[in-house]
């Protein structure tokens, strides 16, 4: 019996061994990041029976068990993709808004400074020095523009980067867990230390993007990336990658590699850090990027159109103050052909009317045999397009171009009316004198049925015997049903018979203006084109197009497209605020469920220790007592 005990007890001690060395292992790893706290099953040895009875025969470990529950984990994960999301959109939003109410300033200050030089022109049209004031400040606007543009370019290069930096890491990620699925094969997914490495790995892989797991038979687990990528096959793993935009090539792609193969994953559908980089590039950046363009365009078409109303000090009609709007370097990447294209159509994008510019981008779809589809990618509303010629019409504000090749079935191309044009904003006027502060004056008759409009094109001759001045105005009678038109002096008599012009200009006289018309009608309009240098009427009407609603279809000032972006940016980035607010709340929660099953409680794992201690001690004290009895046995039979 004394031997019996002796098994007793040191099965006891060798339990209580296991037991504190279990213990100790859970409080030595309680900062390891990922660690699961690990319990040991203590179980009964088989009875002996002595007689009529039967005695227990001690104790054993039966399992070391990594308190780990699945759904727990995966609440944790779906936490984490969310709170890592909405921080980075946080971040991002944040960096935009900043670089609006900060480094953005400069542009609402600059137009005002521009007006305010046009108005001081209005007092003093003849002053040089003012003059030169007028174009160093539509100077600085367009600096201010293309400094813009330049910071969110950073902006784009900054996203593209971390995108890279990302899908870098999710590759090296994916090896690792390829190689721990290779280990856990051959334990059948009992190591636990490689299990937490595993599923530290996981959890950090769902900082960057949704992750579903599926446990595999063999202790291995497979892993998908956004709910269609495949990133990690049991021990084989794939890999990210990353490619030029399509159909833009600064707008970066991800793709997953297959064999030899590449194939574009859909960054909707993968959140996390990769999701919000995608969403803020492509909803926010990009669009303040067209609207900025926007902006630019309707600045310098403003000044452009309105100089062009009037004389400079020379005589002249006003050339442009800044880049023409369909200049080149005004129109960079305003096409974008997808790559999928099989036809050899080279586009170019006209802009017509920048007032009725909406700022969105477009999708241009051609179906065979001659469909025309313009979808803007903001509102969803679709515009057919008809062919004249090369030239596609229908959309608003712009024309589309087809300077060679041609159409395949399927084609589709990205349409951006208002791309570069923040960037390629410059002042063209050098001289000061050629400030169009004077206005000539053209006088519609009474009796005119409305349908009708003129405007100056071009002084030609000043020394026409006819041209028309103070005192010896002309008048034109234009039927715009025929295309003939007739001069009258200041007298009412006609200066020749009537000719016919070719619609839209008419030329005659020393100057020439064009006409435009809604329907056929004959009107009169009476022209003196006296010029004197302290005429401020054209300065006047510049500085007003401060308050004039020339954007959105009339819904816009100059000033109101950038507070409008300014406003958005501004109203996102609370937003992200408060979504990243909740969204971190909700993965504390996720966390502490996880914590209160497998995280390591020091109180728990202390009285733990002294538990253990205690039992191992008196197993001890077992062996003491069995090594007692046997000694007595042993006196007693000498």
């Amino acid at each position: 019996m004394s031997m019996d005990l002796l098994n007793i007890a040191r099965t006891g001690v060798l339990a209580s061994q296991a037991q504190l060395a279990v213990t100790s292992n859970n409080i030595a790893n309680v900062n390891t990041q990922g660690y699961h706290r690990q319990v040991a099953e203590q179980s009964s040895l088989e009875s002996q029976r002595l007689g009529d009875h039967f005695y227990g025969a001690g104790t054993y470990i039966s399992d070391v068990k990594r308190i780990y529950n699945e759904y727990a984990a995966r609440e944790l994960r779906i936490g984490q993709t969310g709170a890592s999301e909405a921080q980075t959109t946080q971040t991002k939003m944040g960096e935009l808004d900043q670089l609006f109410s900060q480094i953005g300033k400069s542009i609402p200050q600059g137009l005002n400074d521009l007006f305010a030089s046009l108005n001081s022109l209005a007092d003093l049209p003849d002053d040089m020095g003012i003059r030169g004031m007028v174009l160093g400040s539509a100077g600085q606007l367009a600096d201010n523009l293309n400094q813009m543009q330049s910071h969110l370019d950073g902006q784009m290069k900054q996203t593209n980067d971390q995108i890279a930096g990302i899908t870098d890491r999710i590759n090296e990620i994916s090896k690792e867990l390829g190689q721990l699925n290779q280990e856990l094969m051959k334990s059948q997914g009992e190591d636990a230390q490689l299990l937490d490495r595993q599923n530290a790995l996981i959890q950090e892989l769902s900082q960057y993007a949704q992750v579903n797991v599926i446990p595999l038979d063999s202790g291995a687990k497979s892993i998908m990336l956004g709910g269609a990528v495949m990133l990690v096959s049991a021990e084989v793993s794939m890999s990210l990658g990353t490619m030029v935009g399509d159909p833009h090539p600064g707008e970066l792609r991800v793709v997953v590699n297959i064999g030899s193969q590449s194939q574009a994953i859909d960054p909707a559908k993968m959140g996390g850090q990769l999701g919000a980089l995608f969403a803020f590039r492509d909803e926010t950046l990009i669009p303040a990027e067209l609207e900025l363009g926007q902006l630019s365009l309707g600045v310098a078409d403003a000044f452009n159109q309105a100089n062009g109303q009037g004389f400079d000090l020379n005589g002249e009609m006003g050339q442009n103050i800044f880049k023409d709007i369909n200049d080149p370097a005004m129109s960079v990447g305003r096409v974008g052909g997808f790559g999928s294209n099989a036809g050899t159509a080279n586009l170019r994008v006209n802009i017509d009317d920048v007032g009725l510019l909406s700022g969105n981008s477009f999708e241009l779809k051609y179906t065979a045999p001659a469909t025309y589809e313009l979808k803007d990618t903001v509102t969803g509303s679709v515009t057919p397009l008809t062919l004249t010629g090369t030239q596609l019409d229908g959309a608003n504000g712009f024309s589309i171009h087809i300077d060679s090749g041609a159409f395949s079935d399927g084609d589709k191309f990205e349409i951006r009316p208002s791309s570069g044009a923040a960037a390629g904003i410059s002042v063209v006027m050098a001289d000061g004198r050629e400030i169009a502060a004077a206005a000539p004056k053209i006088t519609a008759d009474t009796a005119n049925s409305g349908n009708t409009s003129v405007e100056m094109v071009s002084i030609d001759d000043r020394t026409d015997t006819k041209f028309p001045l103070t005192g010896s105005e002309l008048t034109f009678e234009i039927n715009t049903t025929t295309s003939m038109f007739e001069v009258f002096d200041a007298n009412g008599t006609s200066l020749g018979a009537p000719a016919a012009y070719a619609p839209p200009s008419i030329s005659a006289h020393g100057f020439s203006f064009d006409v435009a018309t809604t329907a056929g009608a004959t009107d009169r309009f009476t022209f003196d084109l006296s010029f004197a240098p302290g005429d401020n009427s054209n300065a006047v009407a510049m500085a007003n197009l401060s308050e004039a609603k020339l954007m959105n279809s009339g819904g816009s000032t100059l000033s109101d497209v950038y507070q409008g972006t300014k406003i958005s940016v501004g109203g996102k980035a609370k937003a992200a605020d408060i979504a990243a607010g909740t969204a971190q709340s909700v993965y504390l929660q996720a966390y502490n469920r996880v914590q209160s099953e497998s995280g390591v409680n020091l109180d728990e794992e202390a009285a733990n220790l002294m538990r253990f201690q205690q039992a191992y001690q008196a197993s001890a004290r077992i062996m003491t007592t069995a090594n007692e009895i046997f000694e007595t046995l042993l006196n007693a039979v000498r």
